[in-house]
């Protein structure tokens, strides 16, 4: 007797991890008082997540760590800032990339 496939669906794990390096646009941009930050990794490696404000002083590192590859989510929280523009840094290997948020109040 064949019994029915119980499996509805299926990915190949290693498909979908991600092909390239990616920071998203904060979620929701303006803010007050937290954003969600996204980025994706295609392969392990050191991270640096950081917070700069308007004059390039950083505020606050978000990640600083290995990580696996994969998608990750970051919930920054702008308690105790003034509003303005902020601005978030990724840097993993030879990938940098800067990306601009709004804190209003």
């Amino acid at each position: 007797m064949k019994y029915p496939s119980l499996v509805l669906s299926a990915t190949d794990e290693e498909n979908s991890l991600p092909q390239s390096y990616n920071l998203t646009q904060n979620f929701p941009n303006p803010f007050n008082p937290s954003t969600l930050i996204e980025y994706s990794l295609p392969e392990e490696g050191f991270v640096s997540l950081k917070v700069y404000n308007l004059l390039g002083e950083e505020v606050i590192t978000l990640v600083n760590e290995n990580k696996k590859a994969g998608i990750y989510t970051v919930k920054f929280d702008g308690i105790g800032l003034t509003s303005g523009v902020y601005f978030y840094r990724i840097t993993s290997g030879d990938y940098t990339l800067t990306k601009k948020m709004m804190l209003t109040k």
